[in-house]
């Protein structure tokens, strides 16, 4: 049997000119971190959803991406955080949206799935319910980045709502799996956009926009605007194809993010698996933190386009 998994740290205008050797590397390990850390549990003969939260934990422990530790500063200077995870063998569902001061917000959604009734829970709830069930948390220190405070200074100057990255990155992640037993999985977490207000909440906790999955077809995570992903009901979309209209994940993918996306002007990117272990990483911005690894032997990391 088949096993795989592929893991995202976000997309958008990533360009060569704009990274040091350092940061390269240092981006890659992240990526390389969270990979062997969802890898193992598969190789293991673990569930794609242990896999998935792994693999997220680690990407949200890591500062260079926007989720956990590495979350961005909203309007009045605190962080909310949304995840999601689920599982494509049973359907069931975990989502936290608009949470702060937890560790690991992945964790987070994946005790929502198993232990509340519910598939979304949000802000001072969610908290609450994290600390029912013993979850970690980290005071407001943990959560400070030197370069995270640096553009969210810049966003207030202007006033504007900045998409992560002052050069326009979605720094989600996510991750998705296939485990022997022929099961998927996917997880998103994110800690949104820089200077956001009103409480704004994203495609990543959302089920069936940023975070899907489905054993019969496939588990898509998404970083992007997601508005627009929203708007699209993304990760759902893909499967619904393979579903009902035979695509190929290839196929399938290559219509949601080249085209339809495209169209409304959706930036961004996402990763999709499907129940053979066939993998797709498209995205349509000028690069995605993105890799991937298989039983057969074969794996990758890459930043940029190819």
């Amino acid at each position: 049997m088949n096993f795989a998994i592929a893991i995202h740290g976000g997309a958008g205008t990533i360009l060569k000119s704009s990274m040091t050797a350092e940061m390269q590397t240092a981006y890659e390990k992240g990526l390389q971190d969270a990979l062997d850390a969802g890898y193992k549990v598969v190789e293991d003969g673990g569930s794609s959803v242990d896999a998935v939260a792994a693999a997220v934990a680690s990407l949200e422990d890591c500062p260079l991406f926007n989720a956990g530790k590495g979350a961005v500063f909203n309007h009045i200077g605190g962080h909310e955080m949304d995840a999601a995870i689920m599982n494509g063998a049973t359907k069931e569902a975990g989502a936290v949206a608009g949470v702060s001061n937890i560790k690991n917000p992945v964790l987070l959604a994946k005790e929502v799935m198993l232990h509340s009734g519910h598939v979304m829970l949000s802000s001072e709830g969610a908290e609450e319910f994290a600390k029912q069930q013993h979850l970690e948390f980290a005071d407001d220190a943990y959560f400070y980045n030197q370069l995270r405070y640096e553009q969210w200074q810049e966003a207030l100057k202007t006033d504007t709502v900045q998409l992560d990255h002052s050069d326009k990155k979605f720094g989600t992640v996510g991750a998705v799996a296939l485990d022997i037993h022929g099961n998927l999985a996917a997880a998103t977490s994110t800690g949104g956009m820089t200077n956001k207000q009103f409480g704004r909440i994203g495609d990543s906790p959302i089920i069936g926009a940023g975070t899907y999955a489905n054993s019969n077809t496939c588990a898509i995570s998404c970083t992007g605007h997601g508005e627009l992903f929203i708007r699209s009901v993304v990760a759902y979309d893909i499967s619904c194809l393979i579903e009902y209209k035979g695509l190929s994940l290839q196929e399938a993918c290559n219509i949601v993010v080249h085209d339809k996306l495209v169209k409304i002007g959706g930036e961004g990117g996402l990763i999709a698996i499907d129940k053979l272990g066939n993998i797709c990483l498209p995205f349509n911005s000028e690069g995605m933190y993105r890799g991937y690894r298989k039983n057969d032997g074969s794996a990758s990391i890459k930043i940029y386009k190819d």
